[in-house]
């Protein structure tokens, strides 16, 4: 306790503690005059300087620039025996007006809503995205929910990257009308 109070006082008496002079303070550094024969730079100029990257090195961005990495659900990790390793798409690729499924996936962190694409017809080779939380996410749910039954979905969204798989913020559903022929 009195290791407390010593450390206190010592505080105090710090901050208490003025020199004694009749100097009044130096002027803040935005009041300063300019040296004897030079004029005082702009505000544009201190601006300009202000942001400027530091040449000390200590504030960087954190990059990540390495090739894209296989897909953790493909090639040996699929249920598929000989399945095709596929690279997971790059962190910021947009992803337009893509029709698949919602599904829910168990896992032991707990439920997890996947975006499986439906056939395009083309490479399928695309891996279910991991959906991330969002009002558009909730309202996907309500709708199957409401519907009792599986519903199509027309999404779109950007794509991230992490620990080998790929994420969908959803920007934009839709639900796909089931196409019912009849003949007259």
């Amino acid at each position: 306790m009195t290791v407390l109070l010593a450390l206190a006082a010592i505080v105090a008496g710090v901050v208490l503690a003025q020199p004694a002079t009749q100097d009044a303070p130096p002027p803040p550094a935005t009041q300063r005059a300019a040296p004897p024969g030079t004029s005082a730079p702009s505000a544009d100029e201190v601006l300009g300087r202000m942001l400027k990257p530091r040449r000390d090195g200590q504030e960087r961005e954190v990059t990540y620039n390495e090739p894209p990495a296989a897909d953790k659900t493909s090639g040996d990790a699929a249920v598929k025996p000989h399945a095709p390793v596929v690279t997971v798409m790059r962190e910021g690729t947009p992803l337009v007006n893509r029709v698949g499924r919602l599904t829910l996936t168990s896992t032991p962190e707990g439920a997890r809503a996947e975006f499986t694409f439906e056939a395009d017809g083309q490479a399928l080779r695309d891996p279910p995205l991991i959906l991330l939380p969002n009002l558009r996410l909730m309202a996907m749910e309500d709708a199957v929910r409401a519907a009792s039954r599986d519903l199509r979905f027309r999404v779109s969204g950007v794509v991230t990257e992490y620990r080998g798989r790929n994420y969908l913020l959803l920007e934009k559903v839709t639900v796909v009308q089931d196409i019912t022929q009849q003949f007259k």
